[in-house]
C-alpha cells in the first residue's frame, strides 16, 4: 500500500512540474512552461497596490492583462488590514482559478452558451451580491444589499425560476414599465412607491449582471442596448441637502426616539465621516495627538485609504459613554441604514425640519459649514478624504448659490 501511495505522488508530481520519469532517474529538468495565467500587482501613490491578471497568449507568445477592479492590497500599517488583504487574496485567486478554467474550456472546446442560458438570474445576482460582501469584509452593505434588493423586485416581475434564456429586449422594456408602478419591497420601505432615481438604479444594476453573464458566456447580447434611450428611466440629480446651523441647534434640542442614531448623525456633522465609517468606527481608532486634540485613525471604507481626521470638540460630546469598552469594541451600536433614516426622518420632523434628511446629510453638513466659514476648500477636501479637489467643488457651487441668495434679499430692503 506504501509503495502504491509513492508511486501515485511520484507520478502526480511530475505531471505538476511537467518532468516525466526518466527526467527524474537522471535529474535533468525540461523548460517549464509558461503559467497561463497569473497574479500581479501595482503599487499605487497611495502605497495601495491593484491586482491584476497576467494571461499567456499562447498564439502570439505574450501576456495580456486584466485588472481586477476594485481589488486592492493596502498597507498592513492599519487595523485590521491583515486580514482584510487576505479576504482579497482569497477572492483574487479565486477569479484566477475561474479564469483558468475558462481558458481551458475553451481550449477543449467545452462551451455551451444553450445549456448556460438556462443558469437562474437570482441566483446568479444572489451569487455577484455574496462576491461584494466578501470583497466588503463581510459586511452586508452597498451592493450586497443592491442586488438583494433587485432579486426581490425580479421575482415579483417574473418569478423565482427566471432563467437568462428568458431576458431578451421584450423582457427588459417590460422589467421597466413594471418598475414604473412598482412599490419599494425592502424592509422598512415596503410598499412606498419607487422614486426615479431607484428605478435608474435597478436598470443599472440589471445591466452590470447582463454584461457579468456576457462575460461569463451565459448570454451574448445585453438587451438593454436595443432599448431607446427615452424608453429608460432618468436619474434626477438631486440638489445637495445640508442643515445650517440653526437646523442643528434645533436636532441637538429636539427629542429622539433612538439616542445613539441621534448621536451618530450629529458625529457624522461634525466630522464629515459616512455611515459606513461611523457604523465601523471602534475606540482604539480614537486617539490623541501631541497637543491632547483627538483625531480619527481609520482606513475609509469606500476608498481603502487610510486617514488621519481631527475633529472638533463637538463631535467628541456627541460620543456614547465608553465604560468598560475595548479598543476593538464599536462607537456606535447602528442597525441597518434604510430603518436609520425613517428615525432621522422622524426626529427631523420633531425639530421642524421639513428638508429630506438621510445619514448622508451629515457629511454634506460638514462640507458645507466649513466652506461658509471660509476653510481653503484644499483643506475641506483632505478632511473629507476626496481624491480629487473638483468633487469638493460641488459644495463651493452650494455655498455659492446660498451667498447669493442671501444677497438677493437685500434688493427688497429699499422698496
Amino acid at each position: 500500500m506504501f509503495s502504491f501511495v509513492m508511486s501515485l505522488f511520484v507520478l502526480t508530481f511530475a505531471a505538476v512540474t511537467n518532468l516525466n520519469i526518466s527526467d527524474m532517474s537522471n535529474k535533468k529538468k525540461t523548460p517549464k512552461a509558461k503559467e497561463a495565467i497569473k497574479l500581479r500587482y501595482k503599487k499605487l501613490a497611495n502605497g495601495n497596490q491593484s491586482i491584476y491578471l497576467a494571461h499567456w497568449n499562447k498564439s502570439n507568445n505574450k501576456y495580456e492583462y486584466e485588472f481586477l477592479k476594485d481589488l486592492y492590497i493596502v498597507p498592513e500599517a492599519a487595523p485590521d488590514s491583515k486580514q482584510t488583504n487576505e479576504q482579497t487574496l482569497r477572492l483574487a485567486n479565486a477569479i484566477k482559478a475561474k479564469r483558468i478554467v475558462e481558458l481551458q474550456n475553451n481550449d477543449h472546446g467545452f462551451t455551451n452558451n444553450g445549456a448556460r442560458s438556462k443558469v437562474n438570474v437570482i441566483d446568479y445576482i444572489k451569487s455577484m451580491a455574496e462576491h461584494k460582501r466578501i470583497k466588503a469584509g463581510g459586511k452586508e452593505r452597498g451592493a450586497f444589499q443592491g442586488y438583494n434588493a433587485l432579486t426581490r423586485q425580479i421575482e415579483a416581475y417574473s418569478g423565482i425560476k427566471t432563467t437568462f434564456k428568458q431576458v431578451d429586449k421584450t423582457y427588459c422594456t417590460g422589467f421597466l414599465n413594471y418598475l414604473t408602478t412598482a412599490t419599494n419591497l425592502n424592509r422598512g420601505m415596503a410598499n412606498k412607491p419607487l422614486n426615479e432615481n431607484t428605478r435608474f438604479g435597478y436598470m443599472k444594476m440589471f445591466e452590470t449582471i447582463i454584461n457579468a453573464a456576457i462575460n461569463d458566456e451565459i448570454i451574448t447580447v445585453n438587451p438593454f442596448k436595443q432599448i431607446k434611450p427615452e424608453s429608460k428611466p432618468a436619474k434626477h440629480k438631486a440638489e445637495i441637502c445640508y442643515l445650517t446651523i440653526n437646523e442643528i441647534k434645533a436636532l441637538e434640542a429636539a427629542p429622539c426616539y433612538n439616542l445613539i442614531v441621534k448621536q451618530a448623525f450629529l458625529f457624522s456633522c461634525y466630522t464629515g465621516l459616512r455611515f459606513s465609517d461611523v457604523s465601523n468606527l471602534t475606540w482604539g481608532k480614537l486617539q490623541k495627538d501631541n497637543n491632547g486634540g483627538v483625531f480619527i485613525n481609520f482606513v475609509q471604507e469606500k476608498t481603502n485609504k487610510q486617514e488621519y481626521l481631527p475633529i472638533p470638540q463637538k463631535a467628541i460630546n456627541n460620543l456614547p459613554g465608553r465604560n468598560d469598552s475595548k479598543d476593538n469594541d464599536k462607537v456606535f451600536d447602528l442597525q441597518s441604514g434604510g430603518f436609520i433614516n425613517l428615525q432621522l426622518r422622524q426626529w427631523a420632523h420633531a425639530a421642524g425640519i421639513t428638508k429630506h434628511i438621510h445619514f448622508h446629510v451629515g457629511r454634506h453638513t460638514y462640507a458645507t459649514l466649513l466652506l461658509s466659514l471660509e476653510v481653503p476648500i484644499e483643506t475641506v477636501s483632505k478632511n473629507l478624504g476626496h481624491s480629487e479637489i473638483r468633487t469638493t467643488q460641488i459644495y463651493a457651487k452650494v455655498i455659492n448659490a446660498a451667498q447669493r441668495a442671501a444677497v438677493d434679499k437685500l434688493d427688497g430692503l429699499t422698496d
